[in-house]
């Protein structure tokens, strides 16, 4: 039986939510399904680092969850999908998830990508980390999950924001074997940006 083409993306409280507002947005033409869990501190960031309402980002994923359902499909383990990715990941949301202590459907989610042995990756969005931060880390990392800090590359000397971020998001979903043609490949010939129209101005296919 085939895994189902499901990509949980969850949205945490952490500067950066462009990052996860992008790979909604890039995986709107793909046939992969998405489902998004946004925690109340990410919904606060998006009204400080963007024009954009949390409906508008609810409706570029196929399904939504309540950040407190955590009765819903992706606490459990039996919810088959190619993982999940949090971008942004807060160290709030990184230290519960790697202790197991989880509050909410976004943590619990994460760690059950963990217990079941599927991809998991954090985007860990702070600086400067201090020893307790790395430790955590590196406590994840042996756990199974993948650090995907929000560097940006500059070999393709990006002209705005939206190219640093779009190699972002293309990164990310490069660890999960998905290419979108948002990132320009080292040593290879670069490929036409995906266009990508204004949040605002897209349909919801939202179930």
């Amino acid at each position: 039986m085939t895994i189902p083409s499901r990509l949980i993306i969850g949205l945490s409280g952490a500067s950066g939510v462009a990052y996860g507002i992008r790979l909604l947005e890039l995986l709107r033409p793909t046939p992969i399904e998405t489902h998004l869990v946004m925690t109340k501190a990410a919904e606060m960031t998006v009204a400080c680092e963007t024009d954009i309402k949390p409906a508008q980002i609810r409706a570029l994923a196929d399904v939504n969850y309540g950040i407190n359902e955590v009765g819903a499909g992706p606490a459990s383990g039996s919810f088959r999908s190619l993982g999940m990715v949090v971008a942004p990941c807060s160290i709030r949301s990184m230290s519960e998830i790697c202790s197991g202590v989880t509050s909410n459907l976004l943590t619990r989610a994460a760690d059950v990508m963990l217990k079941e042995r599927r991809r998991l990756v954090l985007m860990v969005r702070e600086t400067p980390l201090h020893a307790g931060h790395l430790r955590t880390m590196t406590q994840l990392a042996e756990l199974g999950a993948i650090i995907a800090p929000p560097v940006p590359a500059f070999y393709p000397r990006p002209q705005s924001i939206d190219d640093i971020v779009n190699h972002g998001a293309g990164r990310l979903l490069d660890l999960f074997d998905i290419d979108v043609g948002a990132v320009v490949r080292w040593r290879e010939e670069r490929s036409t940006p995906p266009t990508l129209k204004p949040v605002a101005n897209q349909n919801s296919r939202a179930r």
